[in-house]
């Protein structure tokens, strides 16, 4: 996966959430950001900070995050 050394973590940095290059600036934020149709310009304008690459490993974090696999509990007696 491309990108993926830009995403950091550190216990003394936002509670150890996934950040961008070791700034206060989490990739939750960044992903809700391009959710809420943020333009990468527009972006990149608030967060001087930011290059283009952080925005493309946030959504690539992201999507590995989004690619586990889950499996619904079986109870006992029902197949």
């Amino acid at each position: 996966m491309a990108n993926l050394d830009r995403i950091t973590f550190s216990r003394s940095i936002m509670g150890g959430q996934a950040c961008i290059r070791g700034m206060r600036i989490p990739v939750s934020l960044i992903v809700n950001l391009v959710a809420h149709d943020k333009s990468f310009d527009a972006i990149l304008e608030e967060y001087p900070d930011l290059e283009l690459a952080d925005i493309h490993a946030a959504l690539n974090y992201a999507a590995w995050l989004a690619r586990d696999e889950v499996y619904p509990a079986v109870s006992v007696g029902n197949p």
